[in-house]
This record gives C-alpha cells, sequence and structure tokens, in this order.
C-alpha cells in the first residue's frame, strides 16, 4: 500500500549517465495528503533533463522556482503554500542576483527560508538549487 503520492519519478543512471548510479528518485512527494517535500530545483528541463541558462544565476533561479512551481501544481498545490526554502549556492557572489529573482515568487508568502554555500552541486554548470517544502490546507 503506497502512503505518499510520488511526482515524476525517475532513475539516477538516466538522469547523471556519467555518474553511474542507480537510484530511484522523484521530483516531489506529497506525504500524507497535504505535505509537499520537493526535490533541490536547477535549472533543468525536467522533461528533456536538458541544462539552461549556462553561467547566469537570475536565469538559473528563475527556471528552478518555475520547477517548483510547476511541481507544486501537479501536487494539488501552489506557490502560496510554501513554508521553507533552501538555497544552495556555490559562490556567494549569486546571493544578491539569487534571492532577488527567488523573492519575486515568493512575495506576500513568508516562508521560513535557509541559505548555504556549497563548494559544488551535482553537475558543474549548476549554479544554484533550490528546495521547497510546502502544506496544502484541507
Amino acid at each position: 500500500m503506497t502512503v505518499h503520492k510520488r511526482i515524476r519519478p525517475f532513475n539516477t543512471k538516466d538522469t547523471y549517465p556519467e555518474q553511474k548510479l542507480d537510484n530511484d528518485l522523484c521530483q516531489a512527494v506529497v506525504a500524507r495528503g497535504s505535505t509537499v517535500f520537493v526535490r533541490g530545483q536547477i535549472s533543468q528541463d525536467l522533461d528533456t533533463r536538458e541544462s539552461l541558462h549556462v553561467g547566469d544565476a537570475t536565469l538559473q533561479t528563475r527556471k528552478a522556482m518555475e520547477n517548483i512551481k510547476m511541481l507544486l501544481e501537479e501536487a494539488g498545490g501552489n506557490m502560496e503554500h510554501i513554508c521553507r526554502v533552501v538555497v544552495y549556492l556555490i559562490d556567494i557572489r549569486y546571493r544578491q542576483d539569487v534571492y532577488r529573482e527567488m523573492g519575486r515568487w515568493l512575495k506576500g508568502v513568508f516562508p521560513v527560508s535557509t541559505g548555504l554555500v556549497v563548494t559544488a552541486l551535482a553537475r558543474p554548470e549548476w549554479l544554484v538549487e533550490i528546495e521547497a517544502t510546502a502544506v496544502i490546507p484541507d
């Protein structure tokens, strides 16, 4: 019996063939009918797996937020349901551009937020990754 709804399941051997991985994951999980955990989103077309906007932190953030919006809608929610975001940057110098763009998507939502600077993301062309947790009201 499946308790949680899995949105856009995939296997890492298809997404990251160069890394020789074999993990079953998904883009989002709806737990207990109302809590949505959205996988860290990057500037990638979720259908083709193509990386987009290489070298542009603002446009990469925009695409990550577009993906989050799309996944929340597929889960039956919307951006207003976001409670928490975690932002991963590979360089602190991108912070202002990333947060400015992210702020446009979260205006009036007031989620809690954590920002981290990391040495790298899963692919070298990715500058920013954003994960979200949302609760869809009953």
